[in-house]
């Protein structure tokens, strides 16, 4: 039995507690500071002494605890409650208002809502619990599902309340935001890694995500990390009727919100607060790509929901205008994709476009080059799409010359990397290497299985996976769980620790969804949202191998492209042979069920086509899912009923003529309010 803590000794730690609060809240959020940086250590210490000597009364609150916990092996992942959406992007006034219009023909008040503007923060967004007023676990976006727990490296960010203040916080909350590399600790950390012949680090946001992901929150707590919220979920958890509001309770709470916000009744007062927004950010502290444009009132969010899984419709981020950089174009070359797709890229001489500097830009295809009639040799005019991907935007014709100007770039008819002649597909684009053992492509299927977006395989990067294949330990994904730790100790480069972090690494990669192992293993046009509507719609690999090509395009957000495109590789024998052999090795060919989907309805698909007497379709939607049904666009013979008003369309007549069910608005609520 422990020794009891006296009431004294508990009562002063928890005085200490709430003075060091207080004064973290004044220096960090309200630049105020109430007490000298002396004061500040004294109380501090004195704090650490009590529970160092009490540690049954440390509590995970404690500012004590911002100084970073021990480091651990790995970073758990974190299933979200509720998804972190990502936003559609506006890059100019026009396609602002064009958004406006979209979404009023759906909900006309948005036109008398107004708009709150928030700065877009460019850093690394996360998610943060609280539970009682207390934050009890934080982790990264991820794939907006899944991401990582970070829990002890966000209590190291000083703004991030561990105690919530004021009142009128829900019991339960999880507060979005995002976490951001302040650029004057970004640039003095730059100089000491450069005084210490480190590498320096390549940008703020990258940084901020890197810093966030360290297994030592010693170290990220010496990086200086900041914090904005601008959202809290379950979205019902306050009444706070306006966006506006809620970011007032937020900062009453203890948070930061990004300074500069605005409120605005239309679009024309929007266009002139975003360029005055946009003005002010050089003299900011953090980088900001653009404005995030949100409907007012709150309700209308709920109504106006999400685009495809992944977007709100009630958002959308207005993209400043991206700064242009002119240099030398050296080299065209071309890299072949993990599906045989071939990238031609620019070799540049070095420039510096928005704080980075960029050797490498994307040229997209081909078809691009010739249009723009870029050719090696050219002054050409640089950016970087979304502040991220540096592309080239065209040549400046009158600095060529005119007595001898370069000539026009051919593309190559032969894979560079095998040498197979090249093809192209009706109605594509892009040009493609058909051999599957190509070497490029070998290559650049490894690479993307093992990233963070795919099996996030920490410590496989593409240095790593180039030397497995270089020594002949891997020539497809299933190798990678066949790798012994004697067999890394083997190679250059690899410790006994290193071997047997990366073995642990691709053993823990089995317990992947099947979600995520359909993206990961490369089928043209499935990315990560069609990856989770195919493994959410057919439930196990067998079941989507069985599925025909009519099946798989009537899953909303699929279509006949994509469902050809899985149905091709899915009858590959090589792909069956290497699915079987997945399986064998104990990787999860399984998507987890969502429990809160069961009901009445439960594994049935509708089609709603017509006017309902009763309900919206949006209303009509919701009621399915509720009970545990799903909704799709398109009729096919997996369709359980489709759910006919007036005028009814097509899809009445396709139903017919596959013989699927029709059913009224009437049936339909009977359907899915039965208890069986």
């Amino acid at each position: 039995m422990g020794t009891r803590v006296s009431t004294n000794v508990a009562a002063r730690a928890e005085e200490l507690r709430r003075l060091l609060h207080t004064a973290n809240h004044a220096y960090y959020v309200l630049d105020d500071p109430i007490m000298s940086d002396a004061e500040y250590d004294r109380l501090f210490r004195e704090l650490q002494a009590i529970e160092d000597d009490h540690p049954d009364i440390l509590t995970g609150d404690s500012p004590t605890q911002r100084i970073g916990a021990e480091p651990v092996s790995s970073l758990p992942k974190h299933r979200h409650r509720f998804p972190m959406l990502s936003l559609s992007n506006a890059f100019d006034d026009d396609e602002l208002r064009a958004w406006e219009k979209r979404i009023a023909r759906l909900e006309p008040d948005v036109t008398t809502s107004g708009y709150q503007l928030e700065l877009k923060i460019d850093g690394a967004a996360v998610c943060l619990t609280y539970e009682d007023g207390v934050f009890r676990l934080g982790a990264t976006r991820g794939n907006g599902t899944i991401g990582e727990d970070v829990t002890s490296n966000l209590r190291t960010v000083r703004d991030i309340p561990l105690r919530l203040r004021g009142k009128g916080w829900p019991d339960f909350m999880e507060v979005r935001g995002e976490v951001y590399f302040p650029l004057a600790e970004f640039t003095r950390i730059n100089a000491e890694r450069e005084k210490g012949g480190q590498p320096l680090f390549a940008n703020p946001r990258n940084s901020a995500a890197g810093s966030l992901r360290m297994l030592d929150s010693k170290i990220t707590a010496k990086r200086g990390l900041r914090f904005f919220a601008f959202q809290i979920e379950p979205r019902d958890a306050v009444d706070h009727e306006t966006q506006h509001e809620l970011l007032d309770a937020l900062e009453e709470w203890g948070f930061r919100v990004a300074p500069h916000r605005s409120y605005v009744a239309n679009m024309d007062e929007a266009a002139a607060a975003i360029a005055t927004m946009e003005g002010l950010i050089p003299k900011q502290q953090f980088q900001s790509d653009g404005v995030v444009v949100k409907v007012d009132r709150r309700d209308l969010h709920e109504r106006l929901g999400v685009v495809g899984g992944r977007e709100p419709r009630w958002a959308i981020a207005r993209k400043f205008a991206p700064e242009i950089a002119r240099t030398w174009l050296l080299d065209i070359r071309v890299n072949v994709g993990r599906t045989g797709a071939l990238n031609p890229y620019a070799k540049l001489e070095p420039v510096e476009v928005s704080g980075v500097t960029v050797s490498n830009a994307t040229l997209h295809n081909f078809d691009l080059i010739a249009a723009k009639d870029i050719r090696v040799g050219d002054l050409v005019e640089v950016t970087r799409a979304g502040e991220v991907i540096p592309q080239i935007l065209g040549p400046v014709i009158e600095e060529r010359s005119k007595d001898h100007p370069p000539p026009r770039y051919e593309p190559p008819t032969e894979c560079p990397e095998c040498g197979t002649k090249i093809e192209r597909l009706e109605g594509e684009v892009m040009h493609y290497c058909p051999n599957a053992a190509c070497s490029g492509r070998v290559l650049e299927s490894l690479i993307h299985f093992a990233s963070t977006s795919a099996m996030d395989i920490r410590g496989l990067g593409e240095q790593r996976v180039t030397q497995l294949r270089n020594e002949g330990l891997v020539k497809n994904v299933a190798d990678l769980y066949e790798i012994a730790t004697d067999q890394l100790l083997a190679l250059e480069g690899f410790g006994e620790k290193a071997a047997k972090q990366l073995t642990r690494a691709i053993e823990a990669s089995k317990r992947q969804p099947l979600s995520v192992l359909l993206f990961a293993i490369g089928i043209r046009h499935v990315g990560q949202s069609v990856a989770k509507l195919l493994a959410q719609r057919f439930g196990n690999i067998d079941a989507l191998m069985n599925a025909d090509r009519d099946a798989i395009a009537a899953v909303e957000g699929v279509g006949e492209t994509i469902a050809s495109a899985v149905v091709q590789f899915l009858d590959e024998q090589r792909n069956r042979e290497l699915i079987e052999r997945l399986r064998i090795l104990g990787l999860t060919l399984e998507e987890p069920v969502d429990v809160s989907a069961d009901g009445p309805l439960s594994g049935q698909t509708f089609v709603i086509t017509g006017t309902l007497p009763n309900l919206s379709r949006t209303e009509a939607t919701e009621l399915i899912e509720r009970a545990g049904g799903r909704v799709t666009s398109s009729v096919s013979k997996q369709t359980t009923a489709v759910v006919a008003g007036d005028s009814a369309g097509s899809k009445l007549d396709r139903a017919r003529a596959l013989g699927v069910d029709v059913i009224d608005e009437a049936k339909l609520l009977r359907l899915a309010e039965s208890a069986t």
